[in-house]
Protein backbone atom coordinates (compact mmCIF):
# COMPACT_ATOMS: atom_id res chain seq x y z
CA UNK A 1 0.00 0.00 0.00
CA UNK A 2 1.48 3.26 -0.73
CA UNK A 3 0.68 6.92 0.50
CA UNK A 4 -2.79 7.54 1.23
CA UNK A 5 -2.97 10.52 -0.73
CA UNK A 6 -0.58 11.56 -4.03
CA UNK A 7 -1.22 14.08 -7.14
CA UNK A 8 0.07 12.42 -9.83
CA UNK A 9 -0.19 15.16 -11.97
CA UNK A 10 -1.59 18.48 -12.04
CA UNK A 11 -1.39 21.02 -15.10
CA UNK A 12 -2.91 24.12 -16.07
CA UNK A 13 -5.30 23.87 -19.57
CA UNK A 14 -7.50 26.65 -21.12
CA UNK A 15 -10.85 24.76 -19.88
CA UNK A 16 -9.03 25.29 -16.37
CA UNK A 17 -6.32 23.21 -14.21
CA UNK A 18 -6.80 19.59 -14.56
CA UNK A 19 -5.25 17.11 -12.01
CA UNK A 20 -4.86 13.38 -11.31
CA UNK A 21 -4.92 11.88 -8.01
CA UNK A 22 -4.58 8.65 -6.20
CA UNK A 23 -6.09 7.76 -2.30
CA UNK A 24 -6.67 4.86 -0.55
CA UNK A 25 -9.91 4.34 0.76
CA UNK A 26 -9.49 2.43 4.28
CA UNK A 27 -13.06 1.01 3.83
CA UNK A 28 -13.43 -0.07 0.96
CA UNK A 29 -9.14 -0.83 0.67
CA UNK A 30 -8.98 0.31 -2.75
CA UNK A 31 -6.70 2.56 -4.76
CA UNK A 32 -9.11 5.65 -5.73
CA UNK A 33 -8.09 7.35 -9.14
CA UNK A 34 -9.68 10.80 -9.22
CA UNK A 35 -9.67 13.35 -12.45
CA UNK A 36 -10.68 16.82 -11.05
CA UNK A 37 -11.22 19.75 -13.19
CA UNK A 38 -10.25 22.92 -10.98
CA UNK A 39 -12.63 21.96 -8.08
CA UNK A 40 -15.02 20.17 -10.26
CA UNK A 41 -14.83 16.22 -10.14
CA UNK A 42 -14.52 14.39 -13.80
CA UNK A 43 -13.85 10.96 -12.97
CA UNK A 44 -13.28 8.64 -10.26
CA UNK A 45 -12.38 4.97 -10.02
CA UNK A 46 -15.40 4.17 -7.85
CA UNK A 47 -18.05 5.46 -10.06
CA UNK A 48 -17.87 3.12 -13.44
CA UNK A 49 -21.01 1.54 -13.61
CA UNK A 50 -22.31 4.37 -16.20
CA UNK A 51 -19.14 4.26 -18.13
CA UNK A 52 -19.48 0.72 -19.21
CA UNK A 53 -22.87 0.74 -19.43
CA UNK A 54 -22.73 3.55 -21.87
CA UNK A 55 -20.43 0.98 -24.09
CA UNK A 56 -22.31 -2.55 -23.25
CA UNK A 57 -25.61 -0.65 -24.02
CA UNK A 58 -24.17 1.70 -26.91
CA UNK A 59 -22.76 -2.07 -28.65
CA UNK A 60 -25.50 -4.43 -27.88
CA UNK A 61 -27.72 -1.99 -30.42
CA UNK A 62 -25.02 -1.98 -32.91
CA UNK A 63 -25.51 -3.47 -36.35
CA UNK A 64 -22.38 -5.40 -37.87
CA UNK A 65 -20.31 -8.74 -37.79
CA UNK A 66 -17.00 -5.78 -36.76
CA UNK A 67 -17.43 -2.94 -35.59
CA UNK A 68 -15.64 0.58 -35.62
CA UNK A 69 -16.09 2.55 -33.03
CA UNK A 70 -15.46 6.30 -32.01
CA UNK A 71 -15.70 7.52 -28.04
CA UNK A 72 -15.81 10.60 -27.04
CA UNK A 73 -13.86 11.44 -23.88
CA UNK A 74 -11.12 9.47 -22.73
CA UNK A 75 -11.07 10.11 -18.77
CA UNK A 76 -10.00 6.85 -16.64
CA UNK A 77 -10.88 4.92 -19.58
CA UNK A 78 -13.23 2.69 -18.39
CA UNK A 79 -15.83 3.09 -21.36
CA UNK A 80 -12.73 2.42 -23.82
CA UNK A 81 -12.27 -0.52 -22.05
CA UNK A 82 -15.27 -2.06 -22.08
CA UNK A 83 -15.73 -1.54 -25.93
CA UNK A 84 -12.83 -3.69 -26.53
CA UNK A 85 -14.58 -6.39 -24.26
CA UNK A 86 -16.63 -6.54 -27.11
CA UNK A 87 -15.19 -9.23 -29.72
CA UNK A 88 -16.84 -7.81 -32.52
CA UNK A 89 -14.73 -4.21 -32.29
CA UNK A 90 -12.26 -3.98 -35.39
CA UNK A 91 -11.01 -0.72 -34.11
CA UNK A 92 -11.57 2.00 -31.60
CA UNK A 93 -10.44 5.49 -31.96
CA UNK A 94 -11.21 7.76 -29.01
CA UNK A 95 -10.70 11.45 -28.95
CA UNK A 96 -9.73 13.53 -25.81
CA UNK A 97 -9.42 17.14 -26.04
CA UNK A 98 -6.84 17.55 -22.79
CA UNK A 99 -3.43 15.77 -24.61
CA UNK A 100 -2.53 15.54 -20.71
CA UNK A 101 -5.52 12.94 -20.26
CA UNK A 102 -3.47 10.69 -23.16
CA UNK A 103 -0.10 11.56 -21.56
CA UNK A 104 -1.79 9.73 -18.50
CA UNK A 105 -2.50 6.94 -20.82
CA UNK A 106 0.27 6.43 -22.16
CA UNK A 107 2.39 7.10 -18.85
CA UNK A 108 0.39 3.92 -17.45
CA UNK A 109 -0.10 6.84 -14.33
CA UNK A 110 -4.02 5.28 -14.34
CA UNK A 111 -4.66 1.60 -14.20
CA UNK A 112 -5.89 0.76 -17.78
CA UNK A 113 -3.59 3.10 -19.19
CA UNK A 114 -1.25 0.11 -20.59
CA UNK A 115 -4.23 -1.97 -21.44
CA UNK A 116 -5.52 0.85 -24.07
CA UNK A 117 -2.16 2.02 -25.04
CA UNK A 118 -0.99 -1.73 -25.75
CA UNK A 119 -4.29 -2.52 -27.82
CA UNK A 120 -3.37 -2.95 -31.54
CA UNK A 121 -7.04 -1.83 -32.30
CA UNK A 122 -6.93 1.57 -29.96
CA UNK A 123 -6.10 5.03 -31.07
CA UNK A 124 -6.05 7.30 -28.89
CA UNK A 125 -6.49 10.99 -30.42
CA UNK A 126 -5.51 14.41 -28.67
CA UNK A 127 -8.71 16.71 -30.55
CA UNK A 128 -12.09 18.15 -30.42
CA UNK A 129 -14.90 15.80 -30.29
CA UNK A 130 -17.53 18.34 -30.75
CA UNK A 131 -15.65 19.38 -33.89
CA UNK A 132 -15.25 16.08 -35.48
CA UNK A 133 -17.62 13.88 -35.00
CA UNK A 134 -20.55 15.75 -36.60
CA UNK A 135 -17.83 17.04 -39.70
CA UNK A 136 -19.29 15.30 -43.07
CA UNK A 137 -17.46 11.88 -43.89
CA UNK A 138 -15.26 13.31 -46.39
CA UNK A 139 -14.55 16.44 -44.81
CA UNK A 140 -13.75 14.45 -41.20
CA UNK A 141 -10.13 12.91 -40.33
CA UNK A 142 -12.14 9.64 -39.82
CA UNK A 143 -14.84 8.09 -41.84
CA UNK A 144 -18.01 6.17 -41.28
CA UNK A 145 -18.42 4.77 -37.70
CA UNK A 146 -20.88 2.13 -36.06
CA UNK A 147 -21.12 3.39 -32.84
CA UNK A 148 -20.14 6.32 -31.53
CA UNK A 149 -19.86 6.63 -27.49
CA UNK A 150 -19.87 10.20 -25.89
CA UNK A 151 -19.07 10.36 -22.27
CA UNK A 152 -17.50 14.24 -21.95
CA UNK A 153 -20.55 17.05 -19.96
CA UNK A 154 -22.15 16.09 -17.11
CA UNK A 155 -25.29 16.09 -19.19
CA UNK A 156 -26.74 17.83 -21.91
CA UNK A 157 -27.57 20.50 -20.34
CA UNK A 158 -24.82 20.65 -17.75
CA UNK A 159 -22.01 20.75 -20.42
CA UNK A 160 -18.23 21.71 -19.16
CA UNK A 161 -17.44 24.40 -21.34
CA UNK A 162 -20.62 26.15 -23.58
CA UNK A 163 -19.41 25.92 -26.82
CA UNK A 164 -20.82 22.14 -26.47
CA UNK A 165 -24.14 23.37 -25.70
CA UNK A 166 -24.85 23.49 -29.58
CA UNK A 167 -24.01 20.09 -30.40
CA UNK A 168 -26.85 18.79 -28.55
CA UNK A 169 -29.40 20.41 -31.12
CA UNK A 170 -30.66 18.34 -34.15
CA UNK A 171 -28.81 19.89 -36.52
CA UNK A 172 -25.31 18.51 -35.33
CA UNK A 173 -26.69 15.53 -34.37
CA UNK A 174 -27.93 14.52 -37.68
CA UNK A 175 -24.91 15.61 -38.72
CA UNK A 176 -23.24 12.99 -36.95
CA UNK A 177 -25.91 10.10 -37.74
CA UNK A 178 -25.21 10.74 -41.30
CA UNK A 179 -21.66 9.44 -40.51
CA UNK A 180 -23.09 5.93 -38.82
CA UNK A 181 -23.71 3.15 -40.70
CA UNK A 182 -26.80 2.19 -41.68
CA UNK A 183 -28.14 0.42 -38.14
CA UNK A 184 -25.09 2.38 -36.51
CA UNK A 185 -25.45 3.55 -32.73
CA UNK A 186 -25.07 7.13 -30.59
CA UNK A 187 -25.15 7.28 -27.41
CA UNK A 188 -24.47 9.23 -24.54
CA UNK A 189 -23.51 9.37 -20.90
CA UNK A 190 -25.14 11.62 -18.57
CA UNK A 191 -25.13 12.33 -14.71
CA UNK A 192 -28.80 13.62 -14.69
CA UNK A 193 -32.31 11.85 -14.59
CA UNK A 194 -34.02 11.05 -18.16
CA UNK A 195 -34.55 14.01 -20.19
CA UNK A 196 -37.86 13.76 -21.98
CA UNK A 197 -37.20 17.17 -24.37
CA UNK A 198 -33.52 15.70 -25.03
CA UNK A 199 -34.86 12.20 -25.97
CA UNK A 200 -37.65 13.75 -28.44
CA UNK A 201 -34.00 16.01 -29.88
CA UNK A 202 -32.57 12.81 -30.49
CA UNK A 203 -35.55 10.85 -32.16
CA UNK A 204 -35.71 13.88 -34.63
CA UNK A 205 -32.56 13.05 -35.93
CA UNK A 206 -32.14 9.38 -35.74
CA UNK A 207 -34.51 6.44 -36.18
CA UNK A 208 -35.49 5.92 -32.95
CA UNK A 209 -33.69 6.86 -29.31
CA UNK A 210 -34.60 5.83 -25.82
CA UNK A 211 -33.35 6.55 -22.29
CA UNK A 212 -32.23 3.72 -20.41
CA UNK A 213 -31.52 4.16 -16.36
CA UNK A 214 -28.41 2.52 -14.83
CA UNK A 215 -28.54 1.90 -11.27
CA UNK A 216 -25.49 0.95 -8.99
CA UNK A 217 -24.78 0.58 -5.78
CA UNK A 218 -23.27 3.96 -3.65
CA UNK A 219 -20.34 2.52 -1.49
CA UNK A 220 -20.42 6.17 0.05
CA UNK A 221 -23.95 7.11 1.16
CA UNK A 222 -25.51 3.52 1.11
CA UNK A 223 -27.99 2.67 -1.25
CA UNK A 224 -27.77 2.99 -4.68
CA UNK A 225 -27.32 5.83 -7.40
CA UNK A 226 -28.55 6.09 -10.97
CA UNK A 227 -26.98 7.23 -14.11
CA UNK A 228 -28.94 7.78 -17.65
CA UNK A 229 -27.54 6.19 -21.15
CA UNK A 230 -29.58 7.22 -24.15
CA UNK A 231 -29.08 5.15 -27.00
CA UNK A 232 -30.11 6.41 -30.50
CA UNK A 233 -30.49 4.43 -33.76
CA UNK A 234 -30.25 4.87 -37.62
CA UNK A 235 -32.54 3.09 -39.67
CA UNK A 236 -31.03 -0.26 -40.57
CA UNK A 237 -29.76 -1.92 -43.96
CA UNK A 238 -33.43 -2.27 -46.27
CA UNK A 239 -34.09 -6.47 -46.25
CA UNK A 240 -33.47 -7.48 -49.33
CA UNK A 241 -37.08 -7.81 -51.84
Amino acid sequence: MGALFEELDWRPTPMGAISLRRRRDPALRVDVYEIKLDDDFLMSSLWTAGEVELARLGLAAAEGGELDVLVGGLGLGHTAGAVLDDPRVRSLVVVETLAEVIEWHRAKLVPLGERLSGDDRCRLVHGDFFAMAPASAGQAPEGRFHAVLLDIDHSPRHVLDPAHEAFYRHGPLSRLAARLHPGGVFALWSNDPPDDGFTAVLRGAFAEAAAHVVEFPNTIQGGTSTNTVYVARTPPDSPLS
